[in-house]
């Protein structure tokens, strides 16, 4: 169903969706190439055929016994449909190419074997490229449960962090680095890491890198990795230029696809449309005041919006943060628990920012501001409706 501006949800409006189908806004210099029809869908019922059935169990993969003792104490029971499929290829040393969305386990996927070679041989080196800030601190967090009490260790390097650390943990010769690609060509500019030593690189999220214009970073540094190497690739799609990406990096790949669209099955969307003079601030609100809203995160376009919005609701008594990438790391990762652990119930986000929000129970994501293209639009959605719930997704409308 399709709520009204006016907060009556059986009614809808008497305007057809084509006009608001335009590729032109009012006062927004914002190009919008999304059919608005593609915001409205109803969650799908998990059928029993579609339930995936893993060919393995945790207990029959060749790994270390320790780290079936730290996953068996996380209460992972069987692999996810990505780590079935994965774990095997990656501890025989092949060259990989996972697509799949994040939330699908994909982190696993690469963590467990890469532990178990790390365990056997001590003098393997492996680097993990991902494209924010907050993924890389999600990574390093399930580093850190999968290889409890192993002696791993591991450094973070990005972005608005403290760099001179960074070059600190790098000279300890940690086992794993997760960097991203701008931090990562900086240190090696400044000789402060050696990209010939790795011998396993994982490029995660490689679609979400080139959106975010590291395709040339990404570049620089495979024209600096051994020749001789273990190649893993994860990207929720692959069109051309991952492809050409692949191309330049993989030594025949096993191939592992993970249904893309798996993320917003479980997820009711719909969308609220207003008119030109209508505001929406109002109209969010108006929604969040309705108890269902337990916990919810918004999408902005901008930074300046997304505090914004976060400052509007504050006044209203809303507990809310606002996370976007002119916030410190210290910041964003200190908004990011208060998120995790209900201290606040509102989080409003950027695209960039929310990348790699792993958040369970998110009972709604309303995209306040439009994504600009259908991936992005299927990444926020995928916030909510995980672990078998069926989460709820708001896209506002306003041409």
């Amino acid at each position: 169903m399709k709520y009204s501006s006016r907060g009556a949800k059986q009614r809808q409006y008497g305007r057809g969706a084509k006009q608001f189908n335009s590729n032109k806004s009012r006062g927004n210099k914002q190009k919008f190439t999304i059919d608005v029809n593609k915001y409205v869908k109803k969650a799908e019922p998990v059928l029993e055929q579609e339930v995936y059935v893993p060919q393995h169990s945790f207990s029959e993969f060749k790994i270390d016994e320790r780290i079936k003792k730290n996953i068996r104490d996380r209460r992972f029971e069987t692999p996810s449909a990505i780590q079935d499929q994965s774990i095997e290829p990656i501890l025989e040393g092949r060259d990989l190419v996972g697509t799949a969305q994040t939330g699908t386990g994909k982190t696993g996927a690469f963590l467990i074997p890469l532990i178990d070679q790390t365990l056997r041989d001590p003098n393997q080196h492996n680097l993990i490229i991902v494209p924010t800030r907050e993924l890389a601190n999600q990574i390093n967090d399930e580093l850190r449960l999968f290889a409890k009490d192993l002696k791993i260790f591991s450094t973070i390097c990005i972005g608005g962090a403290n760099i001179s650390r960074q070059i600190e943990g790098l000279r300890r010769k940690p086992h794993f680095v997760i960097a991203t690609p701008g931090r990562l060509k900086d240190l090696h500019e400044r000789r402060a890491i050696n990209l010939d030593t790795f011998s396993v690189i994982v490029l995660d999220e490689v679609d979400r890198m080139l959106d975010m214009g590291f395709v040339h970073d990404i570049r620089f540094i495979i024209s600096h990795l051994p020749q001789k190497r273990q190649s893993l690739f994860f990207s929720a799609t692959l069109q051309n230029e991952v492809r050409n990406i692949m191309a330049a990096f993989l030594n025949d790949p096993v191939m592992v696809h993970v249904d893309s669209n798996n993320s917003a099955k479980n997820v009711d969307q719909d969308m609220i449309q207003l008119g030109a003079s209508e505001n929406k601030a109002d109209k969010l609100h108006e929604l969040l005041s309705q108890e269902d809203f337990s916990k919810v995160l918004v999408f902005s376009r901008t930074k300046h919006g997304a505090d914004k919005i976060s400052r509007a609701l504050n006044q209203k008594g809303y507990k809310v943060d606002a996370i976007h990438g002119d916030k410190s790391q210290s910041r964003r990762e200190q908004v990011l628990r208060k998120f995790k652990t209900d201290n606040i119930n509102i989080l409003v986000a950027t695209d960039v920012a929310a990348r790699g929000i792993d958040i369970k129970d998110v009972s709604h994501v309303i995209n306040y501001d439009e994504p600009e293209n259908y991936q992005d639009y299927i990444h926020r959605i995928g916030r909510t409706g995980r672990a078998g719930k069926t989460g709820k997704a708001l896209t506002f409308v306003q041409r």
